[in-house]
């Protein structure tokens, strides 16, 4: 039994290896490129729309109004970095429920990559919003004395971001891989039910906290914004 996909590899040379992490990763990401193309290649403003379109607007649309409400203002700046996150990541354990199949999500070199992803969005919105001196100085906030430890938030929201998502995942494929080797063959395909269920919410709360993240840093440009407005109008 493997605890990670890392540990199945096809092909090595030197420091480069093809592991199974890697192939289902290009073949998500591929599957998904075509699929966008080919569900938005038609699509359509009437009332007669197909229902692939449909499934498309109401995955737009809901995850347009989750940033909204999380508090950015504007989704539409958002969406393709954290509908990018929450659709790969569902996509990623989705397949879960087949009996052969590996989550790349239960490898820690990707959801480290997708940790650093958020971990560099977060500063990006935030200068693209405020400019790039006023974000540092949010670090400094509210006295010098803070930079070290906001420094430090920084980097364990990154760890745990990562760890937590991995840990559930994998932990999940260890289970139904011990009760395919000690139990009947329905109490695996339950657990294999419950561990989609559990795959999808971890995209939700992966996304959601990157989110959070991101807000974060943009509401306290806004602050500024409205702070120096109000000093205007004055």
């Amino acid at each position: 039994m493997n605890l990670s996909p890392d540990q199945t590899i096809f092909w090595s040379y030197g420091f480069i290896t093809i592991n199974l992490t890697l192939v289902t990763t290009w073949g998500i990401m591929l599957f998904m490129v075509i699929g966008a193309r080919l569900i938005t290649r038609n699509l359509k403003v009437t009332h007669q729309i197909s229902h692939w379109q449909c499934i498309l607007e109401m995955t737009v649309t809901g995850i347009n109004e989750q940033i909204r409400e999380i508090g950015l203002d504007d989704p539409e700046e958002y969406i393709g970095f954290i509908g990018t996150l929450f659709l790969f990541i569902a996509m990623c354990n989705f397949w879960i429920v087949l009996p052969w199949y590996e989550p790349p999500t239960g490898s820690l070199s990707t959801t480290a990559a997708l940790a650093i992803a958020v971990f560099l969005a977060v500063p990006f919105f935030g200068i693209q919003k405020s400019g790039f001196l006023a974000y540092l100085k949010t670090y400094v906030k509210p006295t010098f004395i803070m930079l070290p430890f906001n420094i430090i938030s920084e980097i364990s929201r990154t760890l745990a971001l990562a760890i937590r998502l991995f840990g559930n995942i994998m932990s999940g494929g260890m289970i139904v891989a011990i009760l395919l080797s000690i139990s009947p063959l329905f109490l695996p395909i339950v657990m294999k039910a419950l561990g989609l269920l559990t795959g999808m919410v971890q995209a939700y709360i992966f996304s959601i906290l990157a989110t959070v993240y991101i807000a974060s840093a943009v509401q306290e440009s806004n602050k500024k914004k409205n702070l120096s407005t109000q000093k205007s109008t004055n």
